[in-house]
């Protein structure tokens, strides 16, 4: 067959271990062969990261906002034992923080649905997409250990000196002190990237604070998620049929549980930060989940859950045989190649990208898997395969598809 052509660029952007093993293999057998692949390439390798002072990242993200799609490979955050492995200059910062940064961007992660990896709460039949806000709340706080008697206050002054003053608590005795904050700009860009990704999915889309109890703080949120609601996006929203709904985060969790999924559930910083590994860990695994990056002017920058699969990495260099779990990865290069597709009106590539989804399922509930879903699948008499065996075996699938 002729390859499919495409006529703007997705940025790439090259990561890190055995991921960026996989990254290669996957273009090789899934995509080159099928597609003339029209990629602007970032290393963002740790080494490369290092040599570049870190500049690579900000070009990624740079790119982003010129060609609206990337697909990233995950990439190292490193420690101080990353900092003597690889001689670094400095503790470089995450990539994803400093892309998310600079995009003004929300994190979306999805589980990837497949038959024989059963979710544990019975009645999820559709995915659950997550949505985390990442600014801010406790993230972000101040502390203070109180060492005795004594009178904790919330001050804020304004630049003209004026200030406001609330009493926090008459101290008996010893105890903590805990400040956080946001900011309406936050809030906004994350209320409509929410919105934009509904849309882009025609899902309905639920948020949950605890505005009967954080009267200020939480129905601040709650409030400027109303307002852009009402005013930019409702219209929309009634066009597709879809809602927009919200509740108090104890209703939330308690509805999610006897839901049938479908939907998008935001969440504040920290019950985005639980609730995610919560949908994830029900699901199955975090090697069958998706995320994407997407800003409030709809940039979507896609990459698989998970990290560098480091273990897995050394056991390679070694030359001993891995079979690790490269269906998220896939599934990122599938994500930019239909967002790619639907932007530039490639029906080609959206059908591509269709096919390839279809054919890594297809392989897996034929019984032929990498180890981690062997061990949590309901199939019986399941093939393990090596890393490369089972991009191959997902190949042939595809082969027979198109």
């Amino acid at each position: 067959m002729e390859k499919i052509k495409m006529t703007t660029p997705i940025v790439e952007m090259d990561g890190d271990e055995m991921t960026r093993i996989l990254w290669k293999m996957i273009k090789d057998e899934l995509l080159l062969p099928y597609i003339d692949l029209n990629t602007e390439y970032y290393d963002l390798g740790l080494e490369h990261r290092n040599e570049t002072d870190d500049q690579v990242t900000v070009d990624s993200a740079n790119a982003t906002k010129k060609y609206g799609v990337a697909v990233k490979c995950a990439t190292i955050t490193p420690n101080q034992a990353r900092m003597s492995e690889y001689n670094l200059k400095q503790m470089w910062k995450s990539p994803n923080g400093t892309i998310r940064a600079m995009l003004d961007g929300t994190v979306f992660r999805t589980p990837i649905i497949v038959k024989g990896i059963e979710p544990c709460v019975r009645n999820w039949e559709k995915p659950i997409t997550l949505a985390r806000h990442a600014y801010g709340d406790v993230y972000k706080n101040v502390e203070i250990v109180v060492p005795g008697e004594g009178t904790a206050k919330l001050v804020f002054t304004d630049k003209n000196g004026n200030t406001t003053e609330e009493v926090i608590h008459e101290f008996k005795g010893a105890g903590v002190i805990q400040g956080m904050h946001n900011t309406n700009k936050s809030i906004e860009s994350f209320a409509r990237a929410c919105f934009t990704y509904a849309i882009a999915l025609k899902q309905d889309i639920w948020f949950a604070t605890k505005d009967t109890i954080s009267k200020k703080y939480d129905h601040t949120f709650k409030d400027i998620f109303n307002e852009i609601f009402e005013k930019e996006y409702k219209e929309k929203f009634d066009e597709l049929g879809i809602e927009y709904f919200y509740t108090l985060i104890d209703d939330a969790v308690a509805r999610v549980m006897k839901s049938k999924g479908g939907f998008i559930w935001a969440c504040k910083n920290y019950d985005g930060d639980v609730m995610s590994d919560m949908v994830s860990s029900a699901f199955g695994s975090l090697a069958m989940m998706t995320s994407v990056l997407v800003s409030p002017d709809g940039l979507y920058e896609y990459e698989a859950a998970h990290g560098t699969v480091q273990r897995h990495y050394y056991k390679h260099l070694k030359g001993e045989e891995t079979s690790t779990n490269s269906v998220a990865t896939i599934f990122a290069w599938t994500g930019a190649l239909r967002k790619r597709g639907e932007l530039d009106g490639n029906s080609d590539l959206i059908r591509f990208a269709d096919a390839l989804e279809k054919a890594t399922l297809s392989t897996i509930e034929s019984g032929k898997m990498t180890k981690d879903l062997a061990l949590i699948t309901s199939l019986k008499d399941v093939t393990v395969l090596n890393s490369q065996d089972f991009i191959k075996a997902i190949r042939e699938k595809l082969d027979e598809i198109l």
